[in-house]
């Protein structure tokens, strides 16, 4: 029978301790002063496959031309701090390369460069899509299917925010003439390079591609059906083989059209990077009073503009500037190119 109300007093009442004051927490992390540095090559779903050299792992690995691939797991410690392919990594744990194997990130470098683009222009949150990279190369077909010039200015804005090298590469000049489209480019002064499909393997002017590829760390950028996978298995004729290999050891079987994949140039010359088809490449990230900052001739006549200008009105000095013909010969025509960026950045379409 339970006693009235009015019967109980403070010895029934059991206080419990404050947990917080009982123990107090320690705010030192581990140093983990024995990692094992990487590459990150490959992320799926919470794993990441991370390339590491013999040397600096344990022995009974499974190493190839010096190197293995680890299997690994974001430390508790990282938060949601993003690792994105190309970051440079830690290891602890069990970085034996085995398949069962899984060992721990426990530190991100710092990035070099930063691929990022939004789902549009009005999202304030950013993806990262790739780390530490030097050149954005930008796939388009020349027809079939049709290029899609605001999308392909809207990379090349996001790999001048980025502090990327750009590059075109132009595919099926079987199908259509490749000088048109590259006259309209001319006075952004990008590097481009133009390759056909005139024989079963798309290796007409690879040549010129690996070329520009030696020696950097590239990512490949392109809406679907450009034939950027077409060209990847050419630079690395055994991608698909390299790719079995990263997928058995994850375990996950992702194609690599469905995710961002590092994969080494024969020879070890080099980097590319292959990903996913985009339909669209948000610029809510991007300050566009940096992508002046690209058109070294023009960006000196800002010093007449008023303030707060968006070198795409009346009232902007970079007109007087091109007029007074300080910016050069190619001065109107680069004019133009920059306001053509930066209205980019303002309108969001993959056409």
């Amino acid at each position: 029978m339970a006693r009235p109300t009015s019967s109980y007093d403070e010895s029934d009442a059991r206080i419990r301790p404050n947990k917080r004051n009982s123990r107090p927490r320690s705010k030192d992390r581990p140093a983990h002063l024995d990692a094992v540095p990487g590459m990150v090559t490959a992320v799926d779903r919470g794993r990441y496959t991370v390339l590491v050299s013999d040397s600096d792992a344990d022995d009974g690995g499974v190493g190839v031309d010096g190197e293995r691939v680890v299997t690994a797991m974001r430390a508790r410690e990282l938060g949601r701090k993003g690792i994105v392919v190309g970051d440079d990594v830690a290891l602890v744990g069990d970085v034996s390369g085995s398949p069962d194997a899984l060992a721990r990130v426990v530190r991100v470098h710092p990035r070099r460069t930063l691929l990022r683009r939004s789902a549009d222009d009005t999202d304030p949150v950013e993806r990262a899509i790739v780390a530490n990279a030097d050149q954005l190369v930008v796939v388009s077909a020349l027809a079939n299917p049709e290029p899609r010039p605001r999308l392909i200015d809207r990379c090349l804005v996001a790999a001048y925010d980025a502090g990327m090298s750009p590059l075109l590469a132009l595919t099926k000049a079987d199908l259509a003439d490749p000088a048109p489209f590259l006259r309209s480019y001319a006075p952004l002064e990008v590097p481009s390079v133009v390759t056909s499909t005139t024989d079963a393997d798309g290796t007409d002017g690879l040549e010129a591609l690996r070329d520009a590829l030696r020696g950097r760390v590239s990512v490949l950028v392109g809406h679907s059906g450009v034939g950027k996978s077409t060209l990847v298995n050419a630079l690395v004729p055994d991608a698909l083989r390299a790719i079995g290999v990263v997928n058995v050891v994850t375990g996950r079987g992702r194609h690599t059209s469905t995710s961002a994949v590092a994969l080494r140039l024969p020879g070890g010359d080099g980097w590319v990077i292959d990903t996913p088809g985009i339909r669209s490449f948000g610029l809510a990230h991007v300050d566009p009073e940096r992508i002046i900052t690209h058109f070294p001739d023009l960006e000196a006549g800002t010093d007449e503009c008023p303030r707060g200008c968006s070198h795409d009105e009346e009232e902007c000095g970079l007109d007087a500037w091109v007029a007074s013909g300080q910016a050069g010969p190619a001065g109107a025509s680069r004019l133009e190119s920059l306001r053509r960026l930066l209205r980019t950045r303002q309108i969001q379409t993959g056409d």
